[in-house]
């Protein structure tokens, strides 16, 4: 991944928002843009055996989930006192509209998925 992922993402994220009704310019908009600049960032920085990343954003009735994954096997540690600002930004935002940042481990091993999930505020298409 090239450090141009991020803008490429971050901006097809703002296209995938506004077809589902979150305006990006909304606080919700502006965290869920923020998460997706972090996790595609710290993929570029650290996730050097990953040539490429998956960006995940699904919404239902009462979630957006923004998920990052890559194939770089090293685990990465859950966000805490000894993770970066990055990924203590994204707890804050999660924590924030009621959700979670969650680290999985790809399904065949090789890899793993950092998801953060926003629990919708009422009103929210």
């Amino acid at each position: 991944m090239a450090p141009g992922s991020v803008r490429a993402v971050r901006e097809r994220t703002e296209r995938s928002l506004v077809l589902f009704g979150v305006a990006v310019d909304s606080s919700l908009g502006g965290a869920v843009l923020l998460v997706v600049s972090e996790l595609v960032a710290n993929a570029v920085r650290h996730a050097h055996g990953s040539p490429d990343a998956e960006i995940t954003l699904t919404m239902n009735d009462h979630l957006l989930v923004v998920g990052v994954g890559d194939r770089d096997p090293r685990p990465l540690a859950p966000a805490g006192p000894a993770c970066g600002q990055g990924l203590r930004t994204v707890a804050d935002l999660a924590r924030e509209y009621g959700g979670d940042i969650r680290v999985e481990r790809a399904a065949d091993g090789r890899g793993k998925a950092v998801v953060v999930r926003f629990l919708l505020p009422t009103g929210t298409p």
